[in-house]
């Protein structure tokens, strides 16, 4: 089973919200189910089949939840080096051809935020910086084209998700 990375704080939260979904969730929905069924006939009574739909999509979050705690390798960036790229490296690039400027934080999936500037560590562009140093210069096929890039900075900064 492939490990996931991922920040303590995710990992908490998602612990949290799995605990919540399997004791008041379950408990609320079941109740609503029991009292959809006292209203009589199952097969048009709309507040039965809405609690059994909304109970279908818990469980199915229970488990994709289950799954991912499951396969959790809780990584603290801050005790890294960053003199290669890695798990919780910010990384500054410069495009080669337009000398515009990115920064980008690595996370994993669950933390993925493109705005706040965390890319997954699963993502092309992340997988391509992985293990370089500060002036290597990389090809990242984008969906605009292959772009090359010069590393100018790998650091750690806290991570905000």
């Amino acid at each position: 089973m492939q490990k996931i990375p991922m920040l303590k704080s995710t990992y908490e939260r998602l612990s949290k919200e799995l605990e919540e979904l399997r004791t008041t969730e379950r408990a609320k929905i079941a109740k609503i189910i029991d009292e959809a069924r006292e209203l009589g006939d199952l097969k048009e009574n709309a507040e039965y089949h809405a609690a059994k739909e909304k109970q279908g999509l818990m469980e199915a979050r229970i488990t994709e939840l289950q799954g991912l705690i499951s396969c959790a390798q809780v990584i603290d960036p801050s005790t890294l080096a960053h003199e290669r790229v890695s798990f919780g490296s910010t990384v500054v690039l410069t495009d080669i051809d337009s000398g515009e400027e990115f920064c980008y934080t690595i996370v994993g999936t669950q933390e993925t935020n493109p705005e706040k500037g965390l890319i997954s560590i699963e993502s092309p562009v992340a997988r391509a910086l992985l293990g370089k140093e500060e002036g290597d210069e990389v090809e990242i096929m984008l969906p605009s084209g292959k772009k090359s890039f010069e590393i100018e900075e790998i650091s750690y900064k806290p991570i905000e998700c």
